[in-house]
């Protein structure tokens, strides 16, 4: 399966029900809390050009938000 990376902060709705669809669906993550983490924010932004989250990389594909037919089709699922 490919390697799933989330970027996060806690307030964020969109990143819990993320986090709750890859449990689901038995999906390995990475998560990276940038409220806390200024490394990986600036990691984040540099990456995707995006301020707001959930970032969502599945392999070298990014996903802005939380996209669940998106997610679903880039993890096979």
């Amino acid at each position: 399966m490919k390697e799933v990376t989330i970027y996060t902060t806690p307030t964020c709705g969109y990143c819990k029900m993320a986090k709750e669809f890859f449990t689901e669906n038995n999906v390995n993550y990475t998560e990276y809390n940038v409220g806390t983490d200024l490394e990986k924010r600036k990691e984040m932004i540099d990456r995707s050009g995006q301020m707001g989250v959930p970032v969502i990389f599945v392999g070298d594909e990014m996903t802005v938000g939380f996209d669940k037919p998106k997610l679903a089709g880039l993890l096979g699922l």
